[in-house]
């Protein structure tokens, strides 16, 4: 087929050169390509990290009690709400400062690209201000999430949500700015590839804490037992864990941070592929192992192993084989089904199960970047690991204390009794079923 140019010469047309011109001063696909196809990459995995807000929602409402049920729901689309909020006020820029300069520094309030802005001014180097802060976004709000589910049943909801706004406006971004803002513990070569510490041994951190200074649930403890409060839907469970593994693929795949090449492309799908293996693999080994155990398959140590296994590979999705995706999964299945009961003999009272899942295994995940990823430390991983506890642990523990002095974090125990869904919120999620 002939140009089109040659084909309108031909029939005695003239051609003006205005579009050519413009088209030789005008950057080329080389150059906003890349741009192009990682704004769209931060924008559709960012949609799959917001979905997990639902995974998260529904996981905790059916690992609860009916009558806590519609509390748990209030929480996380608030929490959520808050993250948002926080992280375009303070958070952001708190963590990625530009020219990294302290140990942290408070950041002001993110601001997008213009409406229609050119090629010239945008950031072609990288993405668009608004996919790069959204998905950002998401993440911390996954963080808030973990610790909701482990104070379920009896935290007050308005010094929860205090918390929350601190978690996500400040001590997040700071602790995340030693990584991935360029920090102290990136230029110490600290590796955490989409957060098995920097997000979800953060939100484990802050939710122990919590957990301490809170807690057992009235009744869980008695006379040297541990005595079991089943959740009011297992399908519910089963659902968000679901959500959350679908919600995974977008968590670690979009942590490429580039979509602009071949190799690029091709190692989103193998981050696919990693992530979708060391949840099966986490999954079946809770599966196994409680059946060993307790002659019985566990369905909530199942879910739990699944979760595990993504939390696990979270921090090297990219470097391992699906045979070593397989191997971290399943460790981290394990770990799940070691820890619960771990937890109780301490009468820590987690009532979801989130502090094995994202504390212990974000833990082993950092660790076991080591085995695949040439050139990491086990020692700068540790170091890494133990400032991330630290700094959350005692910060969140300070907050927590004070909280209590100001304004109680702990429900009456009439009210846990009758539930947090009518004391706290006068409203139930089954209200025919209580009446029935």
């Amino acid at each position: 087929m002939k140009p089109i140019k040659s084909l309108l010469v031909g029939a005695g047309l003239t051609v003006l050169p205005t579009l050519a011109l413009a088209q030789d001063a005008a950057p080329g696909f080389d150059e906003i390509g890349p741009y192009i196809m990682t704004t769209l990459l931060f924008c559709m995995a960012g949609f799959l990290v917001f979905f997990m807000a639902a995974g998260f929602a529904m996981l905790e409402g059916g690992l609860v009690r009916s009558k806590n049920v519609t509390m748990q729901m209030t929480k996380n689309i608030a929490l959520f709400s808050i993250a948002a909020i926080m992280y375009w006020l303070v958070g952001f820029n708190t963590m990625y400062p530009g020219d990294f300069n302290g140990f942290f520094a408070i950041g002001g309030w993110t601001v997008l690209d213009a409406v229609g802005v050119s090629a010239a001014d945008a950031a072609l180097d990288y993405a668009s201000v608004g996919s790069d802060f959204f998905f950002q976004l998401v993440f911390v709000a996954a963080t808030a999430s973990i610790v909701s589910g482990v104070l379920a049943e009896r935290i007050k909801l308005w010094p929860f949500l205090v918390f929350v706004v601190v978690l996500t406006g400040f001590m997040y971004p700071i602790s995340g700015s030693w990584q991935w803002g360029g920090g102290w513990l990136s230029e110490m070569g600290f590796s955490d590839f989409a957060g098995s510490t920097v997000v979800h041994s953060v939100g484990g951190w802050a939710a122990l804490a919590g957990a301490i200074v809170l807690g057992p649930r009235l009744g869980k403890y008695k006379d040297g037992k541990v005595v079991p409060m089943p959740g009011s839907n297992l399908a519910l469970a089963t659902l968000g864990t679901f959500i959350l593994w679908l919600g995974w693929f977008g968590f670690n795949g979009g942590s490429q941070l580039a979509m602009g090449t071949v190799g690029d492309v091709s190692d989103v799908s193998r981050i696919f592929a990693n992530t979708n293996m060391a949840a099966a693999a986490g999954a079946i080994a809770a599966l196994i192992l409680t059946q060993i155990l307790y002659k019985k398959p566990d369905l909530t140590m199942v879910l739990n192993g699944a979760l595990a296994g993504l939390v696990s590979i979270t921090a090297s999705p990219l470097d391992p084989s699906l045979f070593g995706a397989l191997w971290i999964g399943a460790v981290g299945g394990l770990i799940v089904v070691f820890t619960v009961p771990l937890l109780d003999k301490f009468k820590i009272d987690d009532v979801v199960g989130a502090i094995p899942v994202h504390l212990f295994a974000g833990i082993w995940g950092t660790i076991a970047v080591v085995f695949y990823q040439e050139g990491a430390s086990l020692i700068t991983q540790l170091i890494g690991i133990v400032a991330y506890g630290a700094f959350t642990f005692i910060a969140s523990l300070v907050i927590w204390v004070i909280l209590k002095a100001v304004m109680g974090i702990r429900v009456s125990e009439e009210d846990e009794i009758n539930g947090l869904d009518m004391s706290e919120l006068g409203m139930e999620a089954y209200p025919e079923f209580s009446k029935g």
